[in-house]
This record gives structure tokens, C-alpha cells and sequence, in this order.
């Protein structure tokens, strides 16, 4: 029994605890959470902005109010200003409800459970009115010209007029302001009918100064009616001027106009045109480029496979001509190997040659040097005699009168003993080579000496 009350305890707490935390409410940031009901202020409502408040079942209930903005159109038409002259304001408002705690508050008195057309309305009403006023304290010049005045003066109207019911301006929008009557022909009226009514008050002053002075004040009447009439005249012109001037200005800005838009219009046929020309080049050049890939496959492609197949050749003609060169290296070098394998055979057999000839020599190598000299004997006396084999001698004439000279020999024996004497002896020819003749072939006559013979002594 105490178990089950105690389960049905906290059952019941769960449920409250529940029901307060479903009871607390947050306020999302583009609105405005009011709580109304009993508050615990003076205050008819609790608003909370940006956060989250608890609301408390049966004695307390809670709206929304929106923040998004409110774009509000006010054409004001016919309205007046300081100059009685009527005009179109096309004005265009964007206005929202106020985070301040007071404009917020009377946001909750007058707005919450309106809808957002309601709101629309309800401000444009001030709006209108504000507006009016504003506009009856700023002439034409000022709505005209002076433009951050009256936006200004807007906003000083409005803003303290919206604040009541909880709004706020945000943007102001004016497109234009238009006159109804014409503003520069009004301004030319207003001079001419200041002229005239300023000659009429001159004349009324001169009525009054008698009959004495009536002729002169006639005369000055007429004086001044005429520059009252000049002036009006003048004042008329010059409005006439002004609105020729406004007119030249219309049309030029017309034709202005005109000429942008003939110009934009050329100019867009003009980019359509290029752009015409452009897909044209483009497909030109797509044509051009196939054209270019089918020559290229039919000739180019072509001249390639012919141009690998003639190296392919060279290559061969060229392995062909390295494998023949290597095998006629290969024979030359096995050639003069052959030669010098046989070279070195001579050599050596020779070698052995001289060896076992010195040994036959009993080791003594001058003795195997004449012995090996002996041999070559008959191929030197050959190479003597051959010194004077060639020579061709037709005829020698031999003029010898048989008159000897000094040694006892005749011109004759002279010649011939010369002509003997240029065949190169043997002595010489192993003295050239560096050797020489053996003793016995070296072995020359001793020639006699000859007998001095005195003089006598000359005689004293």
C-alpha cells in the first residue's frame, strides 16, 4: 500500500515537472513573445525579446508578434504645400515593430491580434497625415532641391507618430514629386500677378491725395499702369520663356531618350550579330580542324608509316653493314695475327740459328760473324758491281798526247783508275752498316816510302 502510493507520489510529480517544462516558452529573434494575464507589474503585458519566459498555465497565456518589416505604399496625390500649389509625392515606406522595451510594450497594447494587412493599414493612415503635414510646411523648391530635408522632416513627423503603437521607420522612398498646374508656370503667374496688384495699390495711394494733385496723379496713374503693364508684360515672357525652356528641355530630354534607346537597340543588333559571326567562325573552324584531321590521316599518318619503314630499313642496312665490318675486323685481325704468329716463328727459328752458329763457333761471335759474312760475300760483290751497271757509255774520246804525270801514269790510266775509283769500296760499305771486313780481306799494301833525297848545300 505505501509502495503504490509512493509510485503514484512520483508519478505525479513527473507529470508536473512535465507540464512546467512544456509550459516554458522561447522567443525566436525575428519576434516578439508576449505574455499576458497576470504579471506580477503594472504592466498589462510582459514582452520578451531574443530569450524565454515560463507561462503559467490558466492564469497566463502568450502571442507572437512578427518583426519582419512592413513595406507600405503611399502615393500621396493633391496634396499642398507652403505655396498652395498641389503636388504627387509617391512615397514608399518600410516600417516594423520596436525592440524597445517601451515601443514593445505598446506594440502588445495595440497591435497584438492584428494581422499584418491591419498593421499595414493602421500605419499607412498616420503615414498619409504625416505626410501632408509635412509637405504644407516646405515649398516646391525645397521638395524639389532639398531633398535630405524633407526626408528629414519625414522622419521627425513619423517616427514620433508610429513610436505611439509600437512602430518604428525603417527606410523612406521617395520616387518622385510632380505639380499639378505646372511648376515653372506657376511661378511665372505669381510674379505677374505681384506686379499687378502692386500697381494697383500705387494707384489707390494716389486717388487718395485729392483733387489738387489729380492730373499728376492721373499722369502718375498712367505712368505706373504702363510699368505695371511693362512688368506684367515682362513677368509674362518671362514665364512664357521658362516654359519654352522646360518645353526645349522636355524634348531634349526626349530625344535623349530616343537616342539611348536607338542606340542600345544597335547595339544589341550589333552583339547579336557578333554573336552570329562568332558561331559561324567557330563553326568554320570546327570545319577546318576536320578537314585538317582527315588530311593529316590521309597523308600525314601515310608519310609516317613510310617514313619508320625506310628507317627500319637504314636501321637494318646499317646492322648489316656493322655485322660485315665486324667480320672483315675479325679477318684482319686474325690475319696479322696469322702474320705475326709466323713473323715470331721466323724469328725465333732464325733466332735458334744464329745460337746454334755461335756454338759451332767454339762461342766466339766474331767467328760466327764471319762465317755468317762469308754467305752474304757474293750478294755484296753483287750490289758493287751493280753500282756501275747502269751507266750507259756511248763513246769516251781519250785525247792522250803520252805524257805521264807525276806518279808515271798517262791520262788514260788516269780515266780508268777514276772510273774504278767510284764504285764504292767494300771497306766503306761495312763501315756504313757498322761492321768490318775481316783481316785478311781488309789487309791493304804497304806502299813504298819514298827515298828523301838531300840537296846539296849551296857553296859558300
Amino acid at each position: 500500500m505505501g509502495f503504490s502510493l509512493i509510485l503514484i507520489l512520483i508519478v505525479v510529480v513527473v507529470i508536473l515537472l512535465m507540464a512546467v517544462i512544456n509550459r516554458y516558452r522561447r522567443c525566436p529573434s525575428d519576434k516578439i513573445l508576449v505574455v499576458y494575464g497576470t504579471s506580477g507589474s503594472n504592466k498589462s503585458a510582459k514582452c520578451v525579446h531574443g530569450g524565454g519566459t515560463f507561462v503559467w498555465p490558466i492564469i497566463q497565456d502568450y502571442a507572437y508578434l512578427s518583426l519582419t518589416p512592413i513595406s507600405i505604399d503611399a502615393n500621396l496625390t493633391n496634396a499642398l504645400s507652403r505655396q498652395n500649389i498641389r503636388v504627387d509625392v509617391p512615397c514608399r515606406f518600410t516600417v516594423g515593430i520596436s525592440t524597445e522595451p517601451e515601443s514593445m510594450l505598446a506594440a502588445a497594447e495595440r497591435l497584438l491580434g492584428l494581422t499584418p494587412q491591419q498593421i499595414q493599414e493602421l500605419a499607412r493612415d498616420i503615414l498619409f497625415g504625416q505626410l501632408r503635414l509635412v509637405i504644407a510646411t516646405m515649398s516646391i523648391e525645397e521638395l524639389n532641391s532639398d531633398r535630405d530635408k524633407f526626408l528629414e522632416a519625414i522622419s521627425s513627423n513619423v517616427e514620433v507618430e508610429l513610436k505611439k503603437i509600437g512602430l518604428r521607420l525603417i527606410n523612406v522612398n521617395v520616387t518622385d514629386i510632380n505639380d499639378e498646374s505646372g511648376y515653372i508656370e506657376a511661378l511665372g503667374q505669381e510674379a505677374a500677378a505681384k506686379a499687378i496688384n502692386e500697381a494697383k495699390v500705387r494707384v489707390a495711394e494716389q486717388e487718395k491725395m485729392g483733387e489738387i494733385g489729380k492730373a499728376d496723379a492721373v499722369r502718375e496713374t498712367r505712368i505706373r499702369t504702363a510699368a505695371a503693364n511693362a512688368e506684367a508684360v515682362k513677368g509674362e515672357n518671362e514665364a512664357k520663356i521658362n516654359i519654352a525652356n522646360s518645353d526645349a528641355d522636355r524634348r531634349e530630354r526626349e530625344a535623349e531618350a530616343q537616342r539611348r534607346a536607338t542606340a542600345a537597340e544597335k547595339v544589341a543588333q550589333a552583339q547579336a550579330l557578333e554573336e552570329s559571326y562568332a558561331a559561324e567562325q567557330k563553326a568554320e573552324n570546327a570545319r577546318a580542324e576536320r578537314e585538317r584531321s582527315t588530311q593529316t590521316a590521309n597523308v600525314i599518318v601515310a608519310q609516317e608509316i613510310e617514313k619508320k619503314r625506310l628507317v627500319i630499313e637504314a636501321e637494318a642496312a646499317a646492322e648489316q653493314k656493322r655485322v660485315n665490318a665486324k667480320g672483315e675486323a675479325d679477318a684482319i685481325f686474325a690475319k696479322m695475327e696469322a702474320e705475326a704468329k709466323g713473323l715470331f716463328e721466323v724469328l725465333t727459328k732464325q733466332a735458334q740459328g744464329y745460337d746454334k752458329m755461335i756454338q759451332a763457333a767454339g762461342g766466339d761471335a766474331t767467328k760466327a760473324y764471319t762465317l755468317l759474312l762469308l754467305e752474304k760475300l757474293p750478294d755484296l760483290v753483287k750490289t758493287q758491281v751493280e753500282a756501275i751497271k747502269g751507266i750507259n757509255i756511248d763513246k769516251v774520246t781519250v785525247w792522250d798526247n803520252g805524257a805521264g804525270n807525276g806518279n808515271g801514269q798517262t791520262s788514260t790510266a788516269n780515266f780508268l783508275s777514276g772510273l774504278m775509283k767510284s764504285v764504292p769500296p767494300l771497306g766503306e760499305l761495312f763501315d756504313q752498316a757498322g761492321m768490318s771486313l775481316p783481316e785478311y780481306l781488309a789487309k791493304k799494301k804497304e806502299e813504298p816510302k819514298a827515298e828523301s833525297k838531300e840537296e846539296p848545300a849551296p857553296e859558300e
